[in-house]
This record gives structure tokens, sequence and C-alpha cells, in this order.
């Protein structure tokens, strides 16, 4: 029975991902359709048993009333019936509404729920653009998928299950009494407007403090994981003391949204205790006045008195139950602020896959630039750049820091989208045809290879994950990295192409690293190829002879190549040089050194072959 419940909620939904909505209500609604049955079943669940356990302070009533009115040789002939009848809801109906809620809540909702939601977040996460990770702490993006999920959860299934449960009781408890006599209600409806007033003035404010706090846990846990993804650079520079000065800041800003929690929680408990003491106080002295009087018979007495017991006891329940769905609201809001965002790169509806045929690139008027944190137009990066780069051809980017060159090369990956101009590939428009499709189309290895926290091997088929054992073998060669690989072992006892290599690569030096994102990018075999900074982190003996491999790997391929010794791309087919977001200079190494221009006076101020940082 509990695998039947368990698969009533697809976890992994196919559905292509789509933006979810930033308004909080169609936020919850977009990542609840696929539970909504069963959230709306669970509601009535809990309805129906508030409504039963209203019931049996009724039906005790009465039962006192027969008690004291009825002989006891007649007692069972007279009411055992409804006696029997409440037996079988008390018994029966109640015990199967109660475990039918308990397995939707545990068996349907629990698990799959929040897995679903954070399936779908991620697919669209992983569709973001680029700058979206850059702006954000990968640790924070991380959190608030996670909290993210298990929030709204919580938000629909106490609204459906607390929500309606306490409501029901609440109106329930006011008809009952009500019933009994007018003036019983008094102190119920009275009690109900003070909690309500209650719920309205502090739990909101506990809301917004819970929302700060959740994005206070989520700042102090991203300068977390920033200090310890980056621990080399810490002790290398000796700021220990400096990154715990900075740590206790952001943990300073977490331990005050605590305090301001709980002032707002202590005077919410004092309050409560007051108005509970007051309904009890109030129920018990004006039912024993009304049966005094002759107004109601002992049995409204029994039935009021433990009500309002009843409703004492809950009472605290219910305020930390909302209370927590206002802090799950809030951590819902600080997740709508990530995840709600629109993807500044999108494909266009109906975008068809780009069919590469010869790997002609052009750039034609093309002018781009960052968009900034204000409402200042930022200097463009590149203005009016038209290049054309023929099929088969090899072409070297050189240029001063900031000149535009990676910036190009971006581009033409559309980790960005242009302002004015049109990139193509083989005549078509990169923005017309899917982003996969593009990069699927170029192979890339920069001066950042970072590598992901897996093994060798599937490092090394992310370039193809259909290769054989045989092919990547031959990729690890031509990468000149056979000679380490096999050395290679993990803390689990793995080795070679099975060991993992740590979080982006720790565990490799800078060139095993750059050797691995070569052999990935050529199993890919793409028609384009990218190197920015291909060789940047090998010692010179090895990149000889990578350089010899990587000039195999060229042929037959368009070559666009970014390096800071200028004699690495020396022999390209052409030098395209680039100045403040223009191109200066085009012409082979000899034909540039002839003009006398501003490649020349780079080789020049060269030593060594290295040329100032790139961008």
């Amino acid at each position: 029975m509990f695998a039947w419940f368990e698969r009533r909620i697809a976890p992994y939904p196919d559905d292509p991902p789509r933006m979810p909505p930033a308004t909080l209500g169609r936020f919850m609604l977009h990542y609840s359709r696929g539970a909504l049955p069963w959230l709306v079943l669970l509601g009535l669940g809990s309805g129906a048993m508030a409504v039963i356990e209203v019931a049996l302070f009724g039906w005790l009533g009465e039962i006192v009333n027969d008690l004291s009115a009825t002989p006891r040789d007649q007692f069972w002939d007279l009411h055992g019936g409804r006696i029997l009848f409440m037996a079988v809801v008390l018994l029966l109906v109640l015990p199967i509404l109660n475990a039918m809620s308990t397995v939707i809540m545990h068996q349907t909702l629990m698990g799959n729920f929040p897995q679903r939601i954070r399936w779908q977040a991620h697919r669209y996460l992983l569709r973001q653009s680029i700058g979206f990770f850059n702006d954000e702490f990968s640790g924070r993006i991380s959190q608030r998928l996670m909290q993210t999920a298990l929030a709204v959860r919580e938000v629909a299934m106490k609204l459906v299950d607390v929500g309606v449960y306490v409501s029901t009781l609440f109106l329930s408890a006011l008809v009952l009494a009500a019933t009994l006599d007018w003036r019983l209600a008094l102190p119920f409806a009275t009690w109900a407007a003070a909690y309500g007033v209650m719920l309205w003035l502090i739990v909101p404010r506990l809301g917004q403090v819970a929302q700060q706090q959740a994005d206070a846990r989520a700042g102090m846990t991203g300068r977390l994981v920033d200090s310890y993804t980056n621990i080399a650079t810490v002790k290398l520079f000796s700021h220990s003391d400096r990154e715990e000065a900075w740590m206790r800041e952001g943990m300073d800003q977490f331990l005050g949204t605590v305090h301001r929690q709980m002032r707002l929680s202590a005077a919410q408990d004092i309050f409560l205790n007051t108005i509970n003491v007051a309904l009890v106080a109030a129920v018990t002295g004006i039912g024993l006045w009304l049966w005094s009087a002759g107004r109601v018979e002992v049995g409204a007495v029994a039935v009021a008195v433990p009500l309002a017991l009843r409703l004492n006891n809950m009472s605290h329940w219910i305020t930390w139950e909302f209370a927590a769905l206002f802090e799950n609201i809030g951590t819902v809001r600080d997740g709508i602020s990530t995840l709600s965002l629109p993807r500044a790169v999108q494909d266009r509806p109906g975008a068809a896959p780009l069919v590469p045929v010869a790997g002609e690139i052009r750039f034609d008027s093309v002018t781009f630039r960052y968009s900034g944190a204000d409402d200042a137009r930022p200097m463009a990066v590149l203005n009016d750049l038209t290049l054309h780069v023929r099929p088969g051809e090899r072409v070297g980017l050189v240029g001063r820091s900031g000149a535009g060159k990676s910036t190009l090369v971006n581009l033409l990956l559309r980790l960005h989208d242009i302002d004015a101009g049109r990139i193509t590939i083989d005549g078509q428009d990169v923005r017309e045809v899917t982003q996969d499709s593009v990069r699927a189309a170029i192979g890339v290895v920069s001066q950042d290879s970072a590598l992901l926290h897996r093994s060798v091997r599937e490092n090394i088929a992310y370039g193809r994950p259909e290769a054989s054992e045989a092919q990547i073998e031959q990729a690890v060669a031509m990468a000149e990295a056979q000679e380490f690989v096999p050395g290679l072992s993990d803390a689990e006892g793995r080795r070679g192409l099975d060991a993992h290599v740590g979080e982006r690569g720790v565990k490799l030096s800078g060139g095993q690293r750059q050797r691995i994102a070569i052999a990935r990018v050529a199993l890919k075999d793409a028609p384009i190829l990218v190197l920015d900074e291909a060789t940047s982190a090998l010692d010179s003996e090895v990149e000889a002879a990578i350089q010899s491999r990587l000039s195999v790997l060229m042929e037959g391929k368009t070559v666009i190549a970014i390096a800071h010794r200028l004699s690495t791309i020396a022999a390209m087919d052409r030098l395209v040089v680039m100045d403040g977001g223009r191109i200066v200079e085009q012409g082979t190494h000899a034909e540039l050194l002839a003009k006398g221009g501003l490649y020349a006076r780079l080789w020049q101020r060269q030593s060594g072959g290295f040329l100032a940082s790139e961008d």
C-alpha cells in the first residue's frame, strides 16, 4: 500500500522547465500543480477530523445529560444506539481518516513533493545565463534551491492540514457553544478575536524576521563556502584572522535576526498565556452561572469547559505552526528572488538546432556592453566589430587586457546576447538556433579549466558521453595525460581513470587539469575549436609536446586562439589585434611585425613571450 502512495507524485517531470512566477501565490501554485489533488484530499481529511473532534465534545455533553436524567437500568436501552454510533466514529472512522491523512502526508507528499520542486528548479537554473552564476555565491544558490523546495512543501501542507484543521475546529467550536447558549459562545468569540489580532500583529513580523534570517543564513553559508573553496588562497596570504572577522560579520547578522525573533516570540507567549487563562475562567464562570440559573443543563458545562481547555492546550501548538508557516513563507519569498529571475539568454520560440557544415564564423557590426548594476549605461566592450573567419582558418586574437578578446569568444558561444549586429555560424544567426546546438559545435579549452567533482573518465567523457573506453584512452594520449593518469588515486581507493579529482579538480595540478580539459575537447571533436590560454598552465616541455598534438587537433577545424605568449599563436593563419573593443590590425605574424603597429610593440615588450594579464 505504501509503495502505491509513493508513486502518486512524479518526482522528475519531463515537461520543459518554465520560469516560475515572481509572486508568492503564483509561485506556490506553479510548484504545487503535481501535488494539488493530494493536498486537497489532505485538507478534506483534516477538516473532517476537526468536525468529528468537536462533535465528540457535543456527544460527551449529551451523555452527561443522559447519565443524570436516565435510570441506570434503562440507560443502554434508551441510549445504546448513540453510544454505539460514537464508538464506530471514534474507533473506526477517525482512525481511518487519520491513517489516510498520515499516508498521504508521509508517503505521497513528504518525499516526492519537494524532490519534484528541486528537479524543476534545478532544470530551470541550469539554463540560466553565465552572468546569473557570476553574480551569486554558488553555495547561496544551492542552499536557496534546497531550502525553498522544503519551504514550499511546508507552506502548502500547513495551509491544507493545520490551516484547514484549525479553522474548522474554531468555527465548529463556536457553533457548538452557540447551540448550547449564545452567552457561552461569547468567551470563545472574544478569545478567537484576541487570538486573531495577536496572529495579525506578531506572526507577520515573525515572518519578516524569518525572511531576514533566511537571507542572513544563506549569506553566512555563502561566506563559509567561499572561504573553504578558496582555502589555498587564504593560507597563502595568511589571512585566517581576516577571514574570521569576515565570517563573524556574517554570523553577527544572523544572530541579530535570531534575537529579534526571540523577542517577538516572548511577547507572543506572554499575551497567549493571558488570553488562555481568561478563556477558561470566563467559560467556567459563565457556564456555572447559566447552570445555577437553570438556563443550561450540566452537559453544557461538561462540553464548554473541556472545549476551552482543548483550545487552551492547542493554542501554543497553533501559534508555533503559524509562526513556522510564516517562517517558511519568508524562506519561499527569499527563494523567489533567486529562482524566479528571468533568463538573460533564451532560445527563441521554435528555434531549430544549428546545422554546422564548414565552420564559417561571421561577426557583423557587433556591439556589446555588460549590463551594470545601476541605471547608467556601461561602456561598450565591443563596438561595431566586424570579423570574418573562413572555414578551416586558424585565427589568433591578440590585444591588451580588456581589449575584448575573451568577450568575443563568449559571444560566439552565446553566453551573452549582443546589443547590436549579428553573429553567424555557417550563415545561421546564433540567436535563431538553440544555445545547446551552438555550444555543441564548439570545443573550448579555457585558461580556467575547472573540472567536475567526478572521476577522470567522467570528466573526459563529458565531451562525448557515449564514447568508448578506447576513444577515451586515445584522448588521454593525445593530451599527453597518460604519464600521470594511471598513478592517480583518491580517498576511496579508486585509481587511474576512476579516481575522483576533487571539487573543481583541486586534487590535480594546474597542468594536469589543463591536459584533462584538452582531452575532453579532443574527444568532443567539434568542428570549431576555441583555445583561450589552452597551454597557460603547462610547463615548457609539456607545452611543446601539447602544441604538436594541438596542431593535429586543429586540422580541418576552424580555430580561434587567445594566448599570453604570442609565440604560441604566431604561426596562426591570421592574427587579429584588438584594442578598446575594436579590431585595429590583421595579418600574419610577419606582416604585423613589418607594419610596426600595436602587435609589433607588444611583441617587443614581451619577455619570454609573456603579455600583460588577459581579460
